[in-house]
């Protein structure tokens, strides 16, 4: 198995919880209260620790709660690399509406990272020896929107493979800037980066198609929820449609999504059996409720459906 790092700028400590109803002013009793840790590279960390394709966690972390953080990722076995800075670890929250069957969900922006915190994380990837590098999550404030375009450079004079999951101006500086060997949008953040409506997952398929020729990316996963999820690389784009389950919760199932493609990879898989599997990581992931993310029996079951269904 190669070896792998993961990357989050601005992780999250994710509390998630029940209650019958949610209205306003009056006093909200939960049940199953939960804390995880979380942001993309984090969780991402999590389903490869489960997986068996283990990967170390390297993120940004500070204040009372970044030692909450700390905490957490120990009680997960994820191997860390913590990365000081002088804000506080952001706290997220989701809400299950038992009456509704609704999930809301409440993410702050976090903290304020100077030049010299960010510029101390492209120092410690510099001297990083790992086979993938997996940089998943939004940037926090103070950190320039070209950093995984920074990264990617880094990764590349490491011969490191990027694997990227963003949105927004980060992503679209990293992809500009050539050389991702797999990018995982959302429908919704890829329609933003090519700055047009996409409906179908044949218009998405055709538009990823266009940023692999331009060597933007090898390979381009976009998930597209209840429709399913395109991948596009040089030898084409094909489709896998949503698999049907009841779904408990959304959280996390982008990150399951990206974590189970990248073991895949590094286990030395052809790109369209690790796009499956990372369908059945992503889908198993709903499965869960609130920030428990997937579990390895759900993912091995349901990606045995998917290759049996061809």
């Amino acid at each position: 198995m190669q070896t792998i790092a993961t990357l989050t700028m601005n992780p999250t400590i994710d509390g998630a919880c029940e209650a019958e109803k949610i209205f306003p002013t009056h006093k909200i009793r939960t049940q199953g209260d939960r804390y995880d840790p979380g942001g993309g590279g984090i969780n991402a960390a999590r389903v490869l620790a489960r997986l068996g394709c283990g990967a170390t966690a390297y993120y940004l972390a500070g204040g009372a709660t970044g030692s909450v953080l700390d905490h957490l990722l120990d009680s997960c076995g994820v191997a860390r690399c913590r990365i000081d800075i002088a804000g506080h670890t952001r706290v997220a929250h989701s809400v299950y509406e038992r009456s509704t069957g609704q999930e809301y969900r409440f993410v702050p922006e976090g903290p304020l990272v100077s030049e010299g915190e960010w510029r101390a994380v492209l120092d410690r990837l510099a001297h990083l020896d790992v086979a993938w590098l997996v940089a998943s999550g939004s940037l926090p404030r103070g950190v320039p929107d070209d950093f995984y375009a920074q990264v990617g450079a880094i990764a590349a004079a490491k011969g490191a493979k990027l694997i990227l999951d963003s949105s927004g101006p980060a992503l679209a500086a990293a992809l500009a800037a050539g050389g991702v060997f797999l990018v995982k949008p959302s429908a919704g953040e890829f329609e933003q980066l090519v700055g047009r409506r996409l409906t179908t997952p044949a218009e998405i398929g055709a538009a990823a198609m266009e940023l692999v020729q331009a060597g933007q990316a090898a390979h381009i996963a976009v998930t597209m929820g209840h429709l399913g999820a395109v991948l596009a690389d040089q030898s084409g784009w094909s489709h896998l449609p949503a698999m049907p389950v009841e779904a408990k919760s959304a959280v996390g199932a982008g990150d399951s999504f990206l974590a189970g493609m990248t073991c895949a990879f590094a286990r030395g898989w052809a790109p369209a059996r690790a796009f499956r599997y990372g369908m059945a990581a992503g889908t198993a992931a709903v499965l869960t409720p609130g920030t428990d993310l997937c579990h390895k029996v759900d993912i091995e079951r349901l990606f045995a459906e998917i290759e049996e269904r061809g």
